[in-house]
């Protein structure tokens, strides 16, 4: 652990390099607009009238029921997509839960749900009796609630809301350490911090800071774990039950801005390498082709058919979203983007009712089982697509995971410009220039499954500002356009400038051409990639219904067709030559996740592994020499295979072995 500091340097803290738009701004568009509208119309916009736990007499709301983490879960991401889409009768909804929050808050700043204490006496949470308050942990979910909430309508009922409960907790803490409750708040202590150090940023009231250092000092130390590259070999190595919390790979989602928040908060670059080797051996050592680690729910190497929980995947999305704004380092935008376009809509139904606790990369069925995960084993119901399989905090927590990236597709800039760091359709109105002009932007783009993004300004008047965009490191080179005329090229992996007096009219586009390559995963297999997206065997689906009495209806879904391909070594070798993009249906605004909607079909030849079978239901990757080739019996003919964007799948293969 960090050693306990008392005192904050506030000369030390850095501004971020890009700041989040207030929600709102940004109006996704498109086919993410369509995904956001999926999700108002399923889960995420009626899960407290379809699930018992958040429905029933609930705590945040002055009641009995769940007053610990699920409820903030959902209004974590419920929030967001109310101001997104604009929709008056989610945001009525979602309000009741801040409102009762933010009206409930005892006379010394604590809050949250009424506690077993104050319902059997005449108790009163304060300094003096905070050991009979409640855990520390839900409650820095709801805080990131109500930040979010703030930005979209500016309620200063927050900011008072925040500076009274930060007062309490830098003094209950020297009583109540965050472990007092529960080991859930030490290890995601950085959701605390990273909420005081916001509110510094608005406040500068220093002892923010000081809150902000007491916290880390008694969290889970990422950034020494992170830097010192020993906790990810040992958990590469262990799947005991010893500080199996370090290895949890929701706590590491949330762990990997930790790095970054001690940079903000002390200015020592080192924190800044400590992210860059923790999470390039994050990646090295468990990372999957989709863009997400190994997390079943631990940490668990990187063989293509461990598992990986969908808290894992949005916790991940949002510490790089975090990560882009403070540091604004162009390796977490492409690693954000590989991550939201691939592993994400793989793991819920096109309808967002039913999500799978843990997807494989290498998934040739999906159905009950025990199979090689950290944890569970016989509840055989963490691979199956249900509303309340697996644990149900993945129900309440994926709600983040679209909406926060769509309210990140743009930060604001030093200059007070615009920087599109990330690509969706979407459009954004802001204030920019030393005028602070109004200009609105429509970024018009199937992205990420088209090589174009055009934005196209409007104004009320000519306005001088920075507009960024970010040139992902897979495009060797990009074209920028304005107004039909080519004004330069620039290679991938940086963020570009362009600083001129904008006009009402003025159209900027960006040429961003996707090659065809290979990259290569755990045990020597190779994934295709185009651009962001990773391309997956295209596999007949077959789904089945079943009901499980504790866990409700779930669905199984069954491969149609062979799915023991490898991959001839020529492709690896030549991907353009030997891989043929064959067919590109339009992204409509009604494009879904699924096979049917799938933009582009890459066309490949593969050969069968006739000994590549099924064991225990999974897909043991084949044992292949130092060359990475399979030595074993295949198939000397070549057959035609399709392959189609991952996120498009529920049954595939990904991660294929090379043969000769």
């Amino acid at each position: 652990m960090h050693p306990q500091v008392t005192s904050a340097d506030t000369s030390s803290f850095v501004v971020p390099v890009y700041q989040p738009l207030p929600l709102g701004a940004i109006r996704p568009q498109g086919w993410l607009r369509h995904q956001l509208q999926i999700m108002r119309d399923g889960s995420t916009g009626h899960l407290d009238e379809v699930y018992n736990k958040v429905k029933q007499d609930n705590g945040w709301l002055g009641g009995k029921g769940d007053g610990w983490e699920e409820t903030p879960y959902w209004l974590d991401g419920a929030v967001p997509l109310a101001y997104l889409l604009d929709d008056k009768a989610l945001q009525q909804k979602v309000k009741r839960y801040i409102d009762w929050t933010l009206q409930h808050q005892r006379p010394s700043g604590y809050f949250g749900p009424v506690t077993n204490a104050e319902r059997s006496g005449s108790v009163t949470i304060n300094v003096s009796n905070a050991d009979q308050g409640e855990d520390w942990w839900p409650k820095m979910v709801m805080l990131k609630v109500l930040q979010q909430y703030y930005t979209a309508t500016n309620d200063t009922r927050v900011l008072s809301f925040m500076t009274r409960y930060f007062n309490y907790q830098l003094q209950a803490l020297k009583k109540c350490p965050l472990g007092k409750w529960t080991e859930w708040a030490t290890s995601r202590g950085s959701e605390n911090v990273m909420m005081a150090q916001w509110l510094y940023g608005i406040t500068k009231d220093k002892q923010l800071l000081e809150l902000a250092n007491l916290l880390q000092s008694q969290a889970f130390a990422w950034s020494d774990w992170l830097g010192n590259r020993s906790w990810v070999i040992d958990a590469a190595a262990q799947q005991n039950d010893q500080h199996w919390m370090r290895r949890h790979g929701v706590n590491v989602g949330m762990g990997l801005k930790v790095p970054a928040l001690d940079y903000q908060r002390t200015g020592n670059k080192k924190y800044l390498q400590d992210l860059h080797t923790g999470f390039a051996d994050l990646m090295h050592l468990h990372g999957l082709p989709m863009g997400i680690f190994s997390a079943d729910e631990d940490l668990h190497g990187n063989a293509p058919t461990q598992g990986t929980e969908l808290c894992a995947i949005v916790e991940s999305m949002f510490s790089l979203e975090e990560i882009i704004g403070i540091t604004g380092d162009p390796v977490y935008m492409d690693a954000l983007e590989r991550m939201t376009f691939n592993a994400l809509p793989t793991q819920t139904t096109d309808d967002y009712n039913n999500k799978q606790y843990f997807q494989m990369a290498n998934q040739v069925n999906i159905k009950r089982g025990v199979f090689n995960f950290s944890l569970p084993f016989d509840r055989e119901m963490n691979n199956v697509l249900g509303m309340r399989s697996g644990y149900t905090c993945c129900l309440a927590n994926m709600h983040q995971g679209w909406t926060k990236f769509a309210s990140h597709l743009w930060y604001s800039t030093a200059g007070n410009g615009l920087a599109a760091l990330t690509y969706s359709p979407n459009e954004v109105t802001a204030k920019v220039g030393k005028t602070n002009t109004a200009v609105t932007i429509k970024e018009i783009t199937a992205y990420p499954f088209d090589e174009q993004v055009r934005f196209d300004l409007a104004m009320s008047q000519a306005v001088a500002f920075p507009l960024q965009l970010r040139i992902p490191a897979w495009c060797e080179e990009a074209v920028v356009m304005i107004n039909g005329e080519k004004i330069r090229s620039e290679k991938g992996g940086q963020v570009i400038t362009l600083e001129r007096n904008w006009r009402n009219g003025d159209q900027v586009t960006l040429q961003l051409p996707m090659q065809l390559r290979t990259s290569n995963w755990g045990r020597n297999s190779r994934a295709v990639e185009r651009g962001p997206i990773v391309y997956a065997l295209k596999v007949g689906e077959r789904w089945e219904k079943g009901h499980d009495d504790a866990e409700g209806d779930y669905f199984s879904v069954y491969p149609t067709g062979d799915w023991n391909y490898g991959l001839p070594e020529k492709i690896i070798q030549s991907p353009a030559q030997y891989l043929k993009i064959t067919q590109v249906q339009p992204v409509t605004d009604q494009f879904v996740w699924n096979l049917e909607h799938a933009p582009v079909t890459i066309t490949a030849t593969g050969k069968k592994i006739p000994e590549w079978k099924l064991v225990d239901d999974v897909a043991p990757q084949p044992v292949t020499d130092r060359n990475g080739i399979y030595k074993g019996r295949v198939n000397e003919q070549e057959e035609t295979i399709s392959l189609v964007p991952y996120g498009c799948t529920k049954v595939r293969i990904v991660a294929f072995p090379v043969v000769k």
